[in-house]
């Protein structure tokens, strides 16, 4: 047999076998998710039994859906927030891996669901476009997977067709820019401009502007920091159970203080610039200091409460979601919080951010003030428990949701 014969049986088969192939992925779309998954379960990973039943919030008043992140739990916490105001229920919901730290949420659902199953993308927004009157969506990001190819831009414009009210809330990288973050902040993260993860955030961010500036939708923001990323965007405070996170005992009435660093990032947070301090006041004995990563939800309140000193973050010159739980604690929270942050809060409160102030450079040099003279600093406190019941308890957010949930009347 030539070659010219065998090279032209060759390309016969791999035609038929090309042929084959798309008969049978056109047969496969047709055939109902329910029974491919028992004929082909490993395209899935997951089970009939991973699909969580549609969310529903009633039938009267205000129904309002938060999506897809509840980073931090507060997805979870902004809708009982939200339920705050009159005639509105919410639900929360959040796509995660098995591999979470334990946040509540009303509607949870595995990322594999989310991501792969057509039949649970149509019921999920069927209940939605059915069941709610208003969506919050968090980060700029798809929540009904691919049902629209994952396109932000046209779920909104399709939930808006069907009479649905929309807003957008980000979280902080989603939208703060790595290039005007370096600029305005010596100790910024984002001066390590061989750490790839830089470009990958300040493509994100631009990208993620460009969606809200198309969408034309209200815009919150969960730090005030991000208001200079995004001025015509409003702060929607972040939001805690005080009650959970209450101690009965005093911080600081130790000879030697228990200091705790619990950070979620350690890069972002500035652990790298600060550990060399503490353990130098470790060794020495003027500090006893502990420090945790990935420690679950659950046992967050233990760890704060056995505290004296909780070190919040050192490099972004924000506070958020740790910082409030340590406050709420009656902690004494030391981190770097940029004098923009600190005047937004106290022009939106009317009081003072009970955060002391702290950089890599000058955390020794405030410690052992706090270890010299404790008085001053068990006021500070107290003052943050005040703090965040007022500010960070929900009736705050609540508010500043108000002008998207509730129509303005006269």
């Amino acid at each position: 047999m030539t070659s010219s014969v065998v090279s032209l049986l060759a390309t016969a088969r791999a035609d038929w076998s090309r042929r084959v192939r798309r008969f049978v992925g056109a047969v496969l779309e047709r055939v109902p998710e329910k029974l491919e998954m028992r004929l082909n379960p490993a395209k899935f990973g997951f089970r009939e039994t991973d699909i969580p039943a549609p969310p529903t919030a009633g039938h009267r008043g205000i129904r309002l859906y938060i999506a897809p992140v509840n980073f931090a739990g507060q997805g979870h916490s902004w809708a009982r927030a939200a339920e705050r105001l009159p005639g509105v229920t919410a639900v929360s919901m959040q796509y995660s891996s098995k591999k979470t730290y334990g946040f509540p949420v009303d509607n949870a659902v595995p990322v594999e669901v989310f991501s792969r199953s057509r039949r649970w993308q149509t019921a999920q927004h069927s209940a939605v476009t059915r069941g709610f009157t208003h969506v919050l969506i968090e980060a700029e990001r798809s929540i009904f997977g691919a049902l629209f190819d994952a396109s932000l831009p046209r779920e909104i414009a399709d939930l808006r067709r069907r009479g649905l009210t929309v807003a957008l809330v980000s979280h902080g990288s989603d939208l703060r820019l790595p290039s005007l973050h370096r600029e305005r902040d010596e100790w910024s993260p984002f001066r390590d401009t061989s750490w790839s993860l830089v470009t990958e955030l300040e493509d994100q961010a631009v990208r993620n502007r460009a969606i809200l500036d198309t969408v034309g939708v209200p815009v919150f923001l969960s730090t005030p920091d991000l208001l200079r990323d995004y001025p015509t965007g409003r702060w929607l405070p972040v939001v805690i159970d005080c009650a959970r996170w209450a101690e009965e005992t005093a911080a600081l009435n130790r000879s030697r203080p228990v200091v705790t660093h619990v950070p979620s990032s350690p890069r972002l947070k500035g652990s790298d610039l600060i550990d060399p301090v503490l353990r130098d006041l470790h060794d020495s004995g003027v500090i006893e200091y502990r420090r945790y990563d990935g420690v679950p939800a659950t046992l967050m309140p233990s760890i704060y409460g056995s505290a004296d000193i909780v070190l919040d973050q050192f490099r972004l010159g924000i506070y958020g979601v740790a910082a409030c739980e340590a406050l709420a604690a009656g902690r004494l929270v030391i981190g770097h919080v940029d004098g923009y942050s600190r005047d937004h809060v106290r022009e939106f409160t009317g009081r003072g951010l009970p955060i002391v102030e702290a950089t890599p450079a000058t955390l020794a040099e405030v410690l052992l003030d706090v270890v010299a003279r404790p008085a001053p600093y068990r006021e500070i406190a107290r003052e943050g428990i005040d703090f965040v019941r007022q500010v960070h308890d929900g009736r705050a957010s609540a508010e500043a949701l108000r002008s998207f949930l509730t129509p303005s009347r006269g």
